[in-house]
């Protein structure tokens, strides 16, 4: 089997299951780990170690933990830093650039004191390098084109070597032409254990990174150039309804480790459960520094990990505070009509468009209600503002948000999707018939001989 032919697509094949491994010529790999893809989007099984030092292993939420190789006691990974076509949700795809055929690029699980050998080839049109972040490491490896080392050429295979230090979570990104690199989804998310496996244990480890992109709707590849004005805030490169649920048992000790590669803060909320901050970048938080939380924020670079126990059942929100980061795709331009009485210029506009809709009088949420009711029309390879369903009907929201399901009876790795909670009786907020009189609202206006003025921002399409 000729080995440089062989490509990812070769190797998902031959894997089913998305590992491809001992199908392939030995010959033909002696001299590099094998590379092993996926192509999926959904949230896969930890992956148990067989080989090096025990660990408790982490679920990457909408991702996968990339195999390695034991040779002679170093542990080996093969990272293809490549083109991909990511499902952003259902109904959505782009082209980005990633590893192993995914962004963000495969989870690394390692053990502190692991020796680590890395080898990166390089498929993308233009050079790259890995840059390690908030690992210590020998200057030589820390993966800064031209300061640390030389760029990686396109069809190259570079290899790092270092000893994993430090337990904690960690990073790694180009630091190459980083503003096109990142903005295209070159990412990935690492976690170094600790020697101890009953140090920090948990029940149910996950880890995600916050990514941002800038797709016109009809479109398929992010505007390289943004450094603001996102249209897709997401986790792990995943927006709602196309994310999957955090899926534990009811008294579970929970841990969710978030990284931050977009170019904003994020207040990350969870509902129903307080929360401590448990780790930084910098190691974990000691107990005496530790405070309840139920949102918290990580600025741009920074990971956080929090912890709780999950002995609240139910379905439960976990999101991005912002509240435009919990939307897809939309017209930012769009005027704010709330209260603006359309009825005459509806008639006008409709000679014209025959389909035309009067929205927005009200507030936004009417156009998930309308979506959920017909089948609107929308540009290619795009979304639906707010999307998503429940069994109480539509949830407005979309993006940097997913549910925490809080179970009783879950095998110990289960982590399927249990369906919708079923609330006890009587805890259900429900309508209460009244006698109130009708709600009357007062006509907005404009005092006479006043001005009603409308601001713009100089820029080419309005968005946060």
């Amino acid at each position: 089997m000729d080995f440089s032919k062989f490509n990812r697509r070769d190797f998902f094949r031959l894997a089913g299951a998305g590992i491809a491994a001992s199908a392939v010529s030995k010959v033909a790999m002696a001299a590099l780990p094998e590379i092993v893809s996926t192509e999926h989007a959904n949230t896969q099984a930890p992956l148990q170690p067989n080989t090096g030092r025990p660990y408790n292993p982490v679920v990457t939420l909408n991702g996968w933990t990339l195999p390695w190789r034991m040779n002679k006691g170093v542990k080996e990974f093969h990272l293809v830093a490549e083109p991909v076509l990511r499902e952003i949700a259902p109904g959505m795809k782009a082209h980005l650039w990633g590893y192993n055929g995914q962004s963000p690029g495969p989870t690394i699980e390692v053990v502190e004191g692991d020796k680590v050998r890395i080898f990166v080839t390089n498929r993308l049109p233009e050079h790259t390098s890995i840059h390690w972040h908030g690992q210590p490491l020998p200057n030589g490896m820390d993966g800064v084109s031209g300061l640390t080392q030389p760029p990686i050429q396109p069809g190259k295979t570079f290899v790092y070597e270092f000893e994993a230090k430090r337990p904690g979570t960690f990073m790694y990104h180009p630091h190459a032409d980083e503003m096109v690199q990142m903005a295209m989804g070159m990412m990935g998310s690492w976690v170094t254990h600790p020697k101890n496996p009953k140090f920090m244990a948990v029940d149910r480890d996950f880890v995600f990174l916050l990514s941002s992109y800038d797709i016109e709707p009809g479109s398929y590849t992010p505007r390289i150039a943004e450094m603001l004005n996102f249209n897709l805030w997401a986790f792990n490169s995943r927006v709602f309804p196309g994310t999957d649920p955090l899926v534990v048992r009811k008294n579970d000790r929970v841990r969710i480790r978030v990284g931050n590669l977009t170019m904003t803060n994020h207040p990350i909320h969870l509902h129903g459960h307080e929360f401590e901050v448990t780790g930084t970048d910098g190691g974990w938080v000691p107990k005496t520094a530790r405070w309840p939380e139920v949102t918290t924020d990580i600025a741009v670079g920074q990971m956080r990990a929090i912890e709780f126990v999950a002995n609240n059942p139910g379905d439960w929100a976990f999101h991005c505070h912002k509240s435009h980061h919990t939307m897809n795709p939309m017209g930012h331009d769009v005027p704010t009509l709330l209260g603006v009485k359309q009825g005459d210029l509806v008639k006008k506009i409709g000679n014209l468009v025959p389909d035309y809709m009067p929205m927005g009088a009200t507030g936004m949420a009417e156009m998930s209600e309308m979506a959920g009711m017909m089948d609107m029309p929308l540009p290619e390879n795009t979304l639906p503002m707010m999307s998503g369903t429940g069994q109480f009907g539509a949830i407005d929201m979309g993006g940097m948000f997913t549910t925490l399901k809080v179970r009783e009876g879950l095998a110990r790795n289960d982590y399927k999707d249990p369906g919708p909670y079923k609330n006890p009786k009587g805890t259900v907020a429900h309508e209460v018939i009244n006698d109130l009189p009708p709600v009357e609202r007062s006509e907005m206006t404009v005092p006479e001989g006043g001005t009603e003025m409308s601001v713009r921002k100089p820029m080419e399409h309005m968005e946060h």
